[in-house]
């Protein structure tokens, strides 16, 4: 995926390497900019990872949100009918604009990533990308809300990855986990050293895959009870519902009438739960 599909596109085909990498930043007078979460990719056999876990086929649309240099924009390229990428930093168009050069199924947009319009993809779209740091789990969020992907295969640091395939009980366990299994599921492909980066982060990251279920839409009011219940982790159920508002009897009610512990905290329960303690509370009576 490398050398084939990108010398295909009438490139060098060793973008991946450090050294190109750095003389393709110094020719157009760039620096890695912390402030756009900006770790380029550097490693060939990651790079790989990303683009295979995807299964990208040739009728697809994939969208790349923040494509960098155009390292794994170039190999979308080869695969998808039609890659939709967004940049943030205007500074990287010089350098974009040669990399992708040749590629006409590339549409190379200036903007955020977190505010751009999904609607505008079609349904059964893939999201495959490196995505920055900074701005990872409100791209994902919003991704996922959007019902437009099937799937998504993107890197990031290895913090987020545990939260977002984390299961009920352990301490990376959260909303986000809940957000993904409300529609799909995650799972961790590979481990990505710091190493495989220019600059080097100063973290491990993970190539992550979600499949979307078919047909799964947002719930904004489970999402913001499911919030509410894990404001702080270390109290529980009851104590972080009422300091929501919520009347301490009708909380102690519903976990009664679930057969729940009224000392049981928000990392204890699965999504099932929270929908079925959401709609207790919801009752116009208490649930007695």
């Amino acid at each position: 995926m490398t050398g084939s599909g990108e010398a295909a596109a009438g490139h060098e085909p060793s973008l991946t390497a450090p050294a190109r990498v750095q003389d393709l930043l110094r020719r157009h007078g760039l620096t890695p900019d912390k402030g756009f979460g900006q770790n380029f990719l550097v490693d060939a056999s990651a790079l790989r990872a990303i683009v295979d876990a995807a299964e990208i086929g040739p009728g697809d649309t994939v969208f790349e949100a923040g494509p960098g240099l155009g390292v794994l924009t170039r190999v979308l390229a080869q695969r998808a009918r039609r890659v939709v990428s967004v940049e943030l930093d205007r500074r990287l168009k010089p350098a974009l604009t040669e990399t992708l050069a040749g590629l006409h199924n590339v549409e190379l947009l200036e903007g955020d990533a977190v505010r751009f319009d999904f609607a505008a993809l079609p349904e059964g779209a893939l999201l495959v990308a490196n995505l920055p740091y900074n701005a990872a789990t409100a791209v994902l969020t919003r991704a996922l809300e959007s019902a437009r992907f099937q799937r998504l295969v993107f890197l990031v640091q290895r913090e987020v990855a545990d939260r977002l395939t984390a299961a009920p009980g352990t301490h990376a366990y959260g909303s986000l986990s809940l957000l993904v299994r409300h529609f799909g599921s995650a799972r961790q492909i590979r481990r990505v050293p710091p190493g495989a980066f220019l600059p080097p982060p100063k973290v491990t990251s993970s190539v992550v895959r979600i499949d979307v279920r078919a047909g799964a839409r947002a719930d904004p009011e489970l999402f913001a009870f499911i919030r509410t219940c894990f404001a702080h982790r270390r109290k529980t159920l009851v104590k972080n519902l009422t300091m929501a508002g919520r009347a301490r009897h009708r909380v102690e009610a519903a976990l009664q009438r679930l057969g729940l512990d009224d000392r049981v905290r928000a990392e204890a329960l699965g999504l099932d739960a929270f929908r079925e303690l959401l709609h207790v509370m919801q009752e116009g009576e208490d649930p007695q």
